[in-house]
């Protein structure tokens, strides 16, 4: 029978490297955008919102390569800024479902930054 210790670590892993690869996926599809568009925010609202969702989200799956659960906090923090900044502006939510598959590499990174430390707290 498999360890539970083992199991932990093996889904942290999986986890974080299906984030990894969602999180490259992430940034070339916002990267594509921004060029894409050509065209930057106008007016410091925009510019408010803009910090948060792409950049802060994509700052946080950067960080997350390196450190797990502060760049899943980070990527999910600024997806929860970005609802309050365009809600604040408009008086409605984001809406959609392409917010949350952009930020969701986050969300992996801080469920695999806890199954490990799971893992870890189980083998000491």
């Amino acid at each position: 029978m498999e360890n539970p210790i083992d199991r932990h670590r093996m889904w942290a892993s999986a986890l974080g490297w299906i984030g990894r690869v969602w999180s490259v996926a992430t940034i070339a599809l916002v990267l594509a955008f921004i060029v894409g568009e050509r065209s930057l925010p106008s007016g410091p609202r925009e510019w408010l919102g803009f910090l948060f969702f792409p950049f802060g989200i994509c700052a946080g799956m950067i960080v997350a390569w390196k450190k797990e659960s502060l760049g899943g906090f980070i990527t999910v923090a600024s997806l929860l800024a970005a609802y309050v900044v365009h809600f604040a502006a408009t008086g409605t939510l984001l809406k959609g479902w392409a917010w949350l598959a952009f930020a969701a590499p986050g969300f992996l990174f801080l469920l695999s930054s806890q199954l490990s430390r799971r893992a870890r707290a189980r083998a000491a």
